[in-house]
């Protein structure tokens, strides 16, 4: 495992502690906790949800392969649901503002390793060379 797997499988398991964190509070009815239920989907389900990707994501190699660098974008984006930039107008941010900033850190090294994984993997791939396929 090379350090960039390491820092982005540390973001993942950050993010699945934030949010393991927050649905625990939810089940608890702990203040601050996530509302049972938003517009457009149920908190809960998509707190699992994101979960199950971040830990997919893990296992699928998070830098080293296509999937798990789908995987952990998505995770990363999931994520900020519950802890992206919005969250600094949210009422209630005096109480949440460490795991808001530390979710959105997490993204943020997801984002960054994956998409230098991306670049060097194409700096690596030799360009095809005129002749070729000639006779």
């Amino acid at each position: 495992m090379t350090h960039t797997d390491r820092q982005v499988t540390a973001a993942l398991v950050t993010l699945i502690m934030l949010q393991a964190t927050m649905l625990s509070a939810l089940y608890a009815g702990i203040r601050p906790h996530p509302p049972v239920a938003t517009p457009l989907f149920g908190i809960a389900p998509f707190l699992g949800a994101a979960m199950s990707v971040a830990v997919s994501a893990v296992i699928a190699q998070p830098v080293a392969t296509a999937t798990g660098r789908c995987l952990a974008l998505l995770a990363a984006v999931m994520a900020l649901v519950s802890f992206g930039p919005h969250k600094f107008f949210d009422a209630q941010f005096a109480l949440i503002w460490p795991a808001v900033v530390l979710g959105q850190l997490a993204a943020i090294v997801i984002f960054v390793r994956v998409y230098g994984g991306l670049r060097a993997d194409r700096s690596a791939v030799p360009a095809p060379s005129a002749g070729a396929g000639t006779l």
